[in-house]
């Protein structure tokens, strides 16, 4: 056998190895299903959802929420809030989820870790009760609309753009001009808009007067400890807190069982650990980030 041949055979050897290995990959990522796993053993259960990133989504959490409702073994939940909030639809539709739990009479209590700002307290407002940290991020009830600008760097690059649009405003916000003044009236008024129905939520959810809410809500952030004195949260606590206030509410005697879901390991996350979730977050954060936001920004 020639040296040609050999290098062909090893060649077409290691590319079926790979189509192999991605195919692997790819049927076990389509057909592996969450399952939930026990956190703390005890009697009857309290399942556990986890909010822990920026919201971009409200897919698998409003999945999750309506599956523990649904759940009659489940008797509470508690839903663990460590977000600077996110897209405004998303953050809307995880609230609603939240709120229809709490009316259809299974308790649902918020934790709120860390930052629980923005979208990460609006998601909270419909809860049974929120318990903050001392120490908690939370507020910055408002919202922030940001693009960029690329028309200076193509002048100095010698870059040209055209335009053909059917309205004034169908491309408002493109990155290759200037806002114009009809612009800026346009955007002002969206965003007048979402922040009313961010303030109405707010107001209604935590029976408070519109014009009150209205003298935090001008984007600022407040400790948890601030929050119970302002009427934003209603006590202050742990996680481990809020899941005995969770199962108290349920009417569970003992301490409660908690669940929560976990995912299988795919081959590829075996491989290539957490470096594979860093670049689907950061693919996510950037093809999917919705402009018009209910977030808290940071200097970093």
């Amino acid at each position: 056998m020639s040296t040609t041949t050999k290098w062909v055979i090893g060649l077409v050897v290691v590319f079926f190895l790979i189509f192999g290995f991605l195919t692997l990959t790819v049927f076990t990522w389509i057909f592996s299903e969450p399952e939930d796993e026990t956190v703390s053993s005890g009697s009857e259960k309290v399942a556990l959802v986890e909010l822990n990133e920026p919201i971009v989504s409200s897919q698998d959490i409003v999945r999750q929420l309506k599956k523990y409702r649904e759940n009659r073994s489940v008797k509470a939940i508690v839903f663990r809030v460590e977000s600077p909030g996110g897209g405004v639809a998303a953050s809307q539709e995880i609230y609603e989820e939240v709120r229809k739990t709490r009316d259809s009479g299974k308790p649902i209590v918020v934790s709120m870790g860390a930052v629980a700002a923005s979208g990460g307290y609006y998601v909270s407002c419909g809860a049974s009760k929120i318990v903050a940290n001392p120490g908690t991020l939370t507020g910055s009830i408002g919202v922030i609309f940001e693009f960029l600008h690329f028309n200076e760097l193509m002048k100095k690059l010698g870059i040209d753009e055209s335009t053909f649009k059917s309205g004034q405003l169908k491309d408002a916000g493109s990155p290759f001009r200037k806002v114009t003044p009809e612009e800026r009236k346009y955007f002002q008024s969206l965003i007048a808009d979402v922040y009313d129905q961010f303030v109405d939520v707010v107001a209604r959810e935590r029976k408070l007067d519109v014009g009150y809410v209205k003298k935090f809500a001008d984007g600022r952030v407040f400790t948890g400890r601030q929050a119970k004195r302002y009427g934003f949260v209603d006590t202050l606590g742990t996680l481990e807190d809020a899941i005995s206030i969770a199962a108290t509410m349920a009417g569970i005697h003992g301490k409660p069982r908690v669940i929560k879901e976990y995912h299988r390991r795919t081959l590829f996350d075996q491989l290539f650990g957490d470096a594979a979730t860093d670049i689907t977050k950061l693919r996510d954060e950037i093809a999917h980030q919705p402009v018009i936001q209910y977030r808290f920004t940071t200097p970093y």
